[in-house]
């Protein structure tokens, strides 16, 4: 019978926090795996390895499954460790108990989740753990709206007309003179003169407004630089 410790952190900024880093994860398991009557079990690390991947997909996490036998202990930190979700936490409990197979998770206590009391703490903390999920989704979606709506940049391309400046929180977009111009043009071409989208693209290239590419404007190009000039 052989105890396993894994451990995974996220990004770089997350190794230096307290609570999630690598050094605090490794001494709480220990502690744990002591108590278990274990003073020198394996540990497996994960390192800038994203929870929403599998445990089967993780370098440390598929080693840590192939290596797991009846009678083996597994101690993990925190819930978010290991699983990416409840169900795939309760799915793999399950799993594990099918086969055996000890899960502690320190923050359900220090007894395997599958006992008693500890099973039920369990399920709650992982339908809690799921919840607070979503929320923060929630909250980085409505954040990303909300600094959107007061003109701030939220990443990804520079939509065309305008340009990026600054970075990270202090991100914004700037009009981009240029491609203000070729706007303006396209819209006053298709009022003034009911020519077609193919034809609006050729008049920008004669009067020298050329796509960031390069290449020749199609037509549904031609029609976003329309729809974005209309008020």
């Amino acid at each position: 019978m052989t105890t396993h410790i894994y451990r995974r952190v996220s990004t770089a900024g997350q190794a230096g926090e307290d609570k999630s880093s690598p050094e605090d994860q490794l001494r709480r398991c220990r502690g744990a795996a002591m108590i278990n009557g274990t003073e020198e079990p394996i540990d497996w690390y994960d390192a800038g390895v994203s929870g929403s991947t599998p445990l089967a997909e993780r370098p440390a996490g598929g080693s840590l499954l192939a290596a797991l036998a009846p009678g083996d202990t597994v101690i993990a930190a925190k819930l978010d460790r290991l699983f990416r979700s409840a169900s795939d936490a309760l799915s793999t409990a399950e799993a594990f108990q099918a086969r055996g197979i000890h899960l502690i998770l320190l923050d359900c206590g220090a007894e395997p989740v599958t006992n008693g009391a500890a099973k039920l703490f369990f399920s709650i903390l992982a339908a809690v753990a799921e919840f607070e999920k979503g929320r923060i989704l929630e909250r980085m979606t409505d954040g990303r709206h909300g600094k959107r709506r007061r003109g701030g940049y939220v990443g990804g391309g520079d939509p065309y007309g305008y340009a990026s400046t600054g970075s990270g929180g202090d991100a914004v977009l700037i009009d981009s003179p240029e491609e203000q111009a070729t706007i303006r043009l396209a819209a006053e071409l298709r009022l003034s003169g009911g020519l077609s989208l193919r034809a609006i693209g050729r008049r920008l290239e004669e009067a020298g407004h050329r796509t960031r590419s390069g290449k020749p404007w199609e037509a549904m190009q031609v029609k976003r630089l329309i729809e974005g000039a209309t008020p």
